[in-house]
């Protein structure tokens, strides 16, 4: 069995290399973790911001039926207005028509 030893100068600059690709190695992990952290973030940012649009579409549902209320309220008044003169100009025609018909 042969067994062959590494020169001191050898051994150190394995150990640099060793060194230098744990550092890049370590760097890589750092940045990972900081976009996890960024992505973690952001998602919930992206749930809050659900949260406030659905709110949002609920208060508009009420306002729109709200209006539609509001709006329907003046159609209303109005029919009733033309239902009224309505009634009254048929009532002049009826009683104008029932005083020359009894003379």
């Amino acid at each position: 069995m042969s067994e062959e030893f590494i020169s001191r100068n050898e051994h150190d600059e394995f150990c640099r290399r060793l060194d230098s690709e744990n550092m890049r190695q370590n760097r890589r992990i750092e940045l990972l973790e900081d976009n996890i952290r960024e992505i973690g973030t952001i998602a919930n940012s992206v749930e809050k911001l659900a949260v406030n649009m659905e709110s949002m579409l609920r208060e508009q549902e009420r306002q729109g039926s709200r209006l539609k209320t509001l709006e329907n309220r003046d159609g209303e008044k109005w029919r009733q207005i033309v239902g009224y003169t309505i009634t009254a100009v048929i009532s002049l025609i009826l009683g104008y028509m029932f005083t020359h018909i009894t003379l």
